[in-house]
């Protein structure tokens, strides 16, 4: 009740309130990269207000000349509660009309889920000589102007440009 009326008080005499971001906010500033980081931080707002099975981990936007095309990256692993391969799919379809949806000019979206690989302590993770720390397991790339209903049926299929790790498919999900 205090609080209300500090605030009450503080919005009519003019004083500054302070404004504490959302988790939405900074997952989106934090996660962001690319030449459009602008464009990223704004897919990320639409992104994150939504706790998703499978973690997004990063959002990039890169634009060249007219061609916008932004990337999403999943952590394949350690999913936020277990899901089936389908539900998985749904997530990717809800997050690809997002995205589309909050930045109109994008041309086309990949999303890709990753999963570590082991690395001895001492190997080169960076630069020229790296080892690579992760391994894609599921890539699927949605042009804009692809139906939702297109999208599922494509990401649910092992075709049509869209890559399933047969093994992780086969472990990482609960049974339907």
């Amino acid at each position: 009740m205090l609080v209300a009326v500090g605030l009450m008080l503080a919005a009519a005499s003019g004083a500054a309130v302070a404004y504490a971001p959302s988790v939405a906010d900074l997952d989106a500033a934090a996660r962001a990269v690319g030449n459009r980081r602008d464009v990223a931080q704004h897919i990320g707002l639409a992104v994150f207000s939504t706790r998703w099975s499978a973690q997004v981990t990063q959002i990039s936007a890169n634009q060249l000349g007219p061609h916008l095309i932004v990337g999403i990256r999943l952590w394949g692993v350690k999913f936020h509660h277990p899901i089936t391969r389908e539900e998985f799919v749904g997530e990717i379809v809800a997050i690809v009309q997002r995205a589309f949806a909050a930045a109109p000019a994008t041309e086309e979206i990949d999303v890709w889920a990753s999963v570590p690989l082991s690395v001895a302590k001492g190997v080169v993770v960076s630069g020229d000589l790296a080892k690579p720390t992760s391994r894609t397991v599921f890539s699927l790339t949605v042009r804009r102007g692809e139906s939702a209903a297109v999208t599922r049926a494509r990401a649910s299929a092992a075709s049509d440009g869209v890559f399933w790790d047969p093994s992780w498919s086969r472990t990482a999900f609960k049974p339907s």
